[in-house]
């Protein structure tokens, strides 16, 4: 049992937590809890971590025998935990890896997303995607990592479900898909056609900028049509992740 906070493993889990060079450096991360440890692919598990009051409970770590793990006290673990009340498991995932191609499906709905910041509504957002059919989500690099441990606990699981791609150049990644048939369609105060009338059974993706300030007008540039969503009272945008979601349902609607 791991009883020391010195201990290297329990340092890289806690650099893990923190930084998202050391995930990338190491190609894995942590993933909390045991609903979310349930939804990691078995292929993807690389090592388990239970704090000693969970590995007593012989029925809790059933659905992990055979995998290899550490017993870590549970003063220790806390001091890994990313959460106020640690449940008392977490485990080290490889990180799932995808090209373009692998977003496009048969029919391409896709989320385009400029700069978001909030972990919040990043995990919201592809977890919101999965349950209205996505083929896929596309993220700038300055937008939050997918890989932050708020991002993983908000997409309940779906991280591992819906193919992303981080690009480097979200100017030339966009420019590629639209050369590819993508029809895009960008939330904009701009707009003059309800996000209603838009036509999404096309292969189409969605622009979604960043919370504050919105699409880049370089990205903005690449919608075949600004759409707005239409709103009461004097509220002149809604929070991304939800703008998100009526736009993604909206084409999962039209496409049943």
């Amino acid at each position: 049992m791991i009883t020391s906070s010195s201990n290297p493993q329990v340092k890289l889990m806690m650099q893990l937590n923190k930084k998202a060079k050391t995930r990338y450096e190491q190609r894995v991360f942590v993933v909390e809890g045991m609903k979310m440890c349930l939804e990691v692919p078995k292929e993807r598990i690389q090592k388990l971590y239970f704090s000693e009051s969970f590995f007593l409970d012989i029925e809790k770590r059933r659905p992990w025998e055979g995998f290899p793990y550490e017993v870590l006290s549970d003063a220790v673990f806390q001091s890994v935990s990313d959460t106020k009340t640690p449940q008392g498991i977490l485990c080290l995932a490889k990180m799932p890896q995808y090209a373009l191609k692998d977003l496009l499906g048969q029919r391409p709905h896709l989320l385009v997303l400029e700069d978001i910041q909030d972990p919040g509504n990043l995990g919201t957002m592809i977890r919101t995607g999965e349950g209205a059919g996505v083929t896929g989500v596309v993220m700038s690099k300055a937008t939050v990592d997918i890989f932050h441990p708020k991002v993983i606990r908000s997409t309940m699981g779906s991280l591992f479900r819906v193919p992303f791609y981080i690009a480097e150049d979200l100017t030339g990644t966009v420019s590629a898909l639209k050369e590819k048939g993508v029809v895009f369609y960008a939330a904009h105060l701009k707009g003059k056609l309800s996000y209603q009338e838009a036509d999404y059974g096309k292969p189409c993706g969605f622009l979604i900028g960043n919370e504050g300030n919105g699409l880049s007008t370089d990205i903005a540039s690449f919608a075949d049509a600004y759409i707005h969503i239409p709103m009461e009272g004097s509220v002149e945008s809604l929070n991304a992740a939800i703008a998100a979601a009526l736009l993604m349902y909206e084409a999962k609607r039209q496409r049943r």
